[in-house]
């Protein structure tokens, strides 16, 4: 499909949208986001719409997982950002420890906090229930990166508790 035409399309859809993305946040403010990012990730995708099929369905969809993923985000998040992305403060100290496990949880966390920063943030995000794409996402990383500082997180981890 040609570009012009693409966009055309695409715009003509934006009351559509809009009122489905209000159905979908139940906030205007968050309606106009979505509906910003669906227009975002469909010019961006434009080459793998199939012009035989309707374009209608396809920006819906993108809008509903864009919804999806973002809702899904949101609930797993446990981590407070700071200025910097790197600089994460996590408030991940489970409520079923009692004070005769703070000792055990105090060092574990010291112990996982003298990590160097690029492996203990991907091995806090994964432990707070990010996937490892969505941490690749988040951090601007590759997928295979991600993946390997995980893994030579635990390795160091476990040579330091030992």
């Amino acid at each position: 499909m040609k570009s012009n035409k693409f966009e055309t399309e695409i715009l003509e859809l934006e009351n559509n949208l809009s009122r489905y993305a209000y159905s979908l946040t139940s906030n205007r403010d968050d309606a106009k986001d979505l509906v910003q990012e669906t227009y975002f990730k469909a010019f961006n995708n434009q080459e793998k719409f199939n012009e035989h099929t309707n374009i209608k369905a396809w920006v819906y969809t993108i809008m509903k997982n864009t919804f999806i993923n973002d809702y899904r985000r949101r609930i797993k998040r446990q981590s407070m950002f700071g200025e910097d992305v790197h600089e994460f403060v996590i408030n991940n100290k489970p409520s079923e420890y009692g004070p005769e496990s703070d000792f055990g949880f105090r060092e574990l966390t010291k112990v996982v906090n003298s990590l160097e920063p690029e492996f203990r943030i991907p091995f806090q995000m994964h432990d707070n229930g990010y996937k490892y794409q969505e941490i690749a996402d988040e951090l601007g990383l590759h997928l295979g990166t991600v993946k390997s500082r995980i893994h030579f997180s635990r390795q160091k981890l476990i040579k330091k508790l030992k």
